[in-house]
């Protein structure tokens, strides 16, 4: 049987840089999961492979959408499976790498037959978001599931419009929803996550934050300014910018907030990782080695 490497762990761990050493010992391609990522407008702000990491090995779903584009997770599942059946044509092994944890698991059990949005419960949820703010929408979601509100992206109102539609028409949780047995796929999923000390994963995102301002991040978010209202822009490191753009806040303010919501965003990347069970966890100092002596024991080998 074929075989998924899917690499995971925080953000700013280290994940591209083991992918692509993987893909490198391999032979093979890489498929992103990074929902941001598929945006071409958008690489410094969300830490898209370089011009020469995308030279070194062949990536797919980076860059290869205009963030105008509407792009589910649904389509995003049924494109990402059709590209990975073209890699296993070329290839035994193909690598998965991406810290959105939806779009994961939608390419390694299959998303769930949720209902279609409800036209009512978007045009009430509207008028909560608009008189209240996404604090009100937060708050509903933790009542209604805090199991899903602990892992949710919560700054993103279109995430906690879909959570809390679904609940409403459901009668169930979300969790309850998306929690019904996974489809089988037709490839053996091998699950790596890089693992490290908290206080190592926040001086990564830090460093992170200040590598991206030397890049060329503020101009990047200027010239989105006029999409500022879109989805694919609800993301850290754009609204807090776009704030500072406005005149609320100073930039030492809007980059410390960036941070402190990065780190936020982390911590709800650990508490969905340590929920699963089948990831295998090797140290963020050493995780080459240690991911290429798990890989040898599932029998896979270099390309020759």
């Amino acid at each position: 049987m074929k075989k998924l490497i899917s690499i995971v762990g925080t953000t700013g761990i280290g994940k591209t840089a083991l992918a692509i050493n993987i893909a490198k010992h391999f032979g093979t391609e890489i498929i992103s999961c990074d929902s941001r990522q598929f945006f071409r407008e958008m690489p410094i702000g969300t830490a898209a492979p370089s011009a020469e990491e995308l030279a070194a090995v062949p990536h797919h779903f980076i860059g290869n959408l205009s963030v105008q584009d509407y792009y589910s997770i649904g389509q995003y599942e049924r494109d990402a499976l059709q590209r990975i059946s073209e890699l296993f044509r070329k290839h035994e092994v193909a690598v998965l790498v991406g810290g959105s944890m939806m779009y994961e698991k939608a390419v390694i059990e299959g998303l769930n037959s949720l209902p279609e949005a409800n036209a009512e419960n978007q045009q009430k949820l509207e008028a909560i978001f608009k008189e209240h703010g996404i604090e009100a929408l937060q708050d509903l979601l933790q009542k209604e599931d805090p199991a899903y509100f602990e892992v949710v992206d919560r700054d993103n109102h279109r995430r906690l419009f879909r959570a809390l539609d679904v609940i409403w028409q459901t009668g169930k949780t979300y969790t309850e929803n998306i929690a019904e047995p996974p489809e089988p796929r037709g490839f053996e999923m091998i699950r790596i996550g890089i693992g490290a000390p908290r206080e190592i994963i926040y001086e990564r995102i830090n460093e992170r934050v200040t590598l991206m301002m030397e890049k060329g991040l503020l101009k990047e978010v200027q010239s989105l300014l006029p999409y500022r209202d879109l989805t694919a822009l609800q993301t850290v490191g754009y609204t807090e910018l776009f704030k500072h753009l406005d005149g609320q806040w100073t930039l030492d303010f809007a980059l410390d907030e960036v941070r402190k919501n990065s780190r936020r965003f982390a911590k709800r990347q650990l508490t969905w990782y340590r929920k699963e069970e089948d990831i295998q966890w090797v140290n963020y100092e050493n995780s080459l080695q240690e991911s290429l002596s798990l890989l040898l024991n599932h029998n896979i080998k270099p390309k020759n």
